[in-house]
């Protein structure tokens, strides 16, 4: 990200997407947000979970088929896959 002269204070990337936080979430947007966490087990939401917060009813449809393509089982940890995934967000300059 970058920084302000002023007051050296990272600036938040712009996006066209909708980002809805978690202080904003109300009804089935927490709660979507309360089913990933669940699932995965961390408490805070990623961005690109986030950015479906618009959509709870889409955003439960990825987690799942994520969780069902991209963490299952296989020749790759999930540590390894989600390593790969952070790594194509940042060559893709992905603020999400």
């Amino acid at each position: 990200m970058s920084e302000r002269p002023e007051n050296k204070k990272p600036l938040k990337p712009a996006t066209k997407i909708r980002v809805i936080e978690d202080a904003d979430a109300t009804a089935d947007t927490a709660a979507a947000y309360d089913h990933w966490r669940a699932g995965s087990g961390r408490k805070q939401v990623p961005g690109i979970i986030k950015c479906f917060g618009a959509r709870p009813d889409f955003l439960r449809q990825v987690v799942e088929f994520s969780n069902t393509v991209h963490f299952s089982e296989g020749h790759l940890s999930r540590r390894n896959k989600e390593m790969i995934a952070s790594y194509v967000s940042y060559l893709n300059r992905c603020p999400y």
